[in-house]
């Protein structure tokens, strides 16, 4: 019986094509929206979180400052200096390196080429707390440190727009008046968290910046490397208390700096995605509620057009039970058919969506199959009144319908 009822189920909705395919579009375009939102805030998410892992994954940065959304009014705290640096280095257990930079802006210039670029001078222990391997050549060595020798490592935009992505190894170029031999060049990337481009960049030593781009010794940055032997949350109160010490900050006074832990930067990032994505999966998911209510519209206009066929069906022999099946299932065959076809359309989403975003094309097979059984659910909630209809009708009643 179960057969015979489907095969009605498809003649049924292939008798009236566009109006089969008009009912189902709501569950398309709510399976397609609900797929692809998640989908494409799982693969942001994702990308964050490669983002934030390619700054190091057992980093503090420190600033100068109150950090985002603080501070105000006031004289500017004063920046770090190499000595702090040294103490972090000697008396903070489990710190592996300590990265100085002072950074400006610059333009690049080679052979009549020229890029406006961010200049970073900092010290060898930056690519022993960054994991940042080079493509070719070499990190500047202590002798080069100490001398603040006009050497620089070059990342690849600035490769690509200078040196038209060639070999920059072993060429001479002009940052601003300064001459500087390339020694190397970093790998790529790509964009960092807050859009900026990490690969358009030139680390020098930072004597080299600081006596010829900044003109003082201030340290605006300190990476500070931690051994994953260590707690990090120790570390950091570690930290804390030496530079509240050494910037002769009174008990109950504010730091007038700031520390970040890249892995609770992570955390951070990843449920503010995730909460995102729940938000806009559940807006899209109303669609498929209106999709449902479309369906049992259509279900209950198929039920009066139906009514002589179904007084009949009853008038032969017929049970109430049958007929009520046979409206059922043509109800779950649409949705099912739409929740494919949504599926399908949200690939396609997904497919043009993602190179646009600049995120990883991924693939969910959860919430695949959760959001196809749910377009099966809404068929049964939704066509079960319909149905109910149609099996209470009286076969004389229905006979008699014109």
């Amino acid at each position: 019986m179960l057969g015979t009822t489907f095969t009605l189920a498809i003649r049924s909705i292939l008798r009236h094509k566009l109006r089969s395919f008009l009912t189902t579009l709501g569950i398309i375009i709510g399976v397609a929206a609900v797929v692809a939102m998640v989908t494409l805030g799982n693969a942001t998410t994702a990308a964050v979180q490669q983002q934030i892992a390619s700054l190091g994954t057992n980093i503090l940065q420190v600033r100068p400052g109150q950090g985002f959304g603080r501070g105000g009014g006031g004289p500017r705290p004063p920046d770090f200096e190499e000595a702090d640096v040294e103490a972090v280095k000697e008396q903070i257990a489990g710190v592996t390196a300590v990265a100085p930079q002072a950074q400006t802006t610059g333009t690049a210039i080679h052979e009549g080429a020229n890029w406006s670029t961010t200049v970073n001078g900092t010290t060898g222990d930056f690519f022993k707390v960054q994991p940042w391997p080079l493509t070719a050549g070499r990190i500047f060595s202590p002798a080069e440190e100490a001398a603040g020798k006009s050497v620089c490592i070059i990342g690849n935009t600035v490769r690509q727009n200078l040196f038209r992505g060639g070999r920059a190894v072993g060429q001479r170029m002009r940052v601003n008046n300064i001459s500087c031999d390339v020694i190397g060049t970093l790998s790529t990337r790509g964009q960092a968290g807050f859009g900026g481009d990490q690969d358009d960049v030139i680390i020098m030593p930072i004597k080299m910046v600081q006596r010829r781009f900044t003109g003082n010794r201030d340290i605006r940055l300190m990476l500070v490397g931690i051994d994953s032997a260590y707690d990090s949350a120790q570390v950091q109160s570690s930290l804390s208390d030496l530079l509240r010490e050494r910037r002769r900050i009174e008990p109950g006074q504010e730091d007038n700096f700031n520390i970040f832990d890249t892995a609770q930067i992570s955390a951070t990032m990843t449920q503010s995605t995730t909460l995102l994505t729940r938000i806009v999966a559940a807006v899209a998911a109303i669609s498929l509620i209106v999709g449902g209510i479309g369906i049992m519209n259509i279900m209950l206009v198929s039920v009066t057009e139906r009514t002589r066929e179904i007084g009949i069906r009853l008038a032969i022999g017929a049970i109430a039970s049958e007929v009520l099946l046979q409206f059922l299932v043509e109800a779950i065959v649409l949705s099912v058919l739409g929740g494919l076809m949504g599926l399908v359309l949200a690939q396609v989403a997904i497919g043009i969506l993602t190179p646009l975003m600049q995120v990883p094309w991924m693939f969910d097979l959860q919430i695949n199959v959760i959001a196809f059984l749910i377009s099966a659910v809404i068929g049964v909630v939704f066509g079960f009144f319909p149905a109910r209809r149609a099996a209470s009708l009286n076969p004389i009643d229905a006979l008699r319908h014109e």
